[in-house]
């Protein structure tokens, strides 16, 4: 079965770039803006795409501590398909857009 993927990919300055892009080369993927890419991926069933698809990025690319794959796909679930996202290789790092927005927090600085 053939399932619909977006990566969003950071390996950061040395990353192991020429092995990414082959793999994305070999799975036909597109190029969709910086460091994000489409293409579908064949699994054997809707639940293994995840551990499927980092065990075939861990053996075609050499990661490195700081590294991070993010996947966005469609999942069946309850008739309808929600869009679900995950690292799969890394974390989620703090927002670097974080303050210029025109929101307010009140905060209390010590005791009153």
């Amino acid at each position: 079965m053939k399932k619909s993927v977006w990566m969003s990919y950071d390996l950061g300055i040395k990353g192991d770039y020429q092995g990414l892009y082959s793999w994305l080369d070999d799975h036909g993927a597109i190029e969709c803006g910086n460091s994000v890419a489409y293409f579908q991926y064949d699994v054997n069933k809707e639940k293994d795409l995840m551990p499927e698809l980092k065990n075939d990025l861990t053996t075609k690319v050499d990661f490195k501590p700081g590294d991070r794959i993010y996947i966005v796909r469609k999942e069946f679930e309850n008739g309808e398909k929600p869009v679900r996202g995950k690292f799969i290789i890394g974390k989620r790092k703090s927002n670097p857009w974080e303050g210029y927005g025109s929101k307010t927090v009140d905060t209390v600085d010590g005791d009153e």
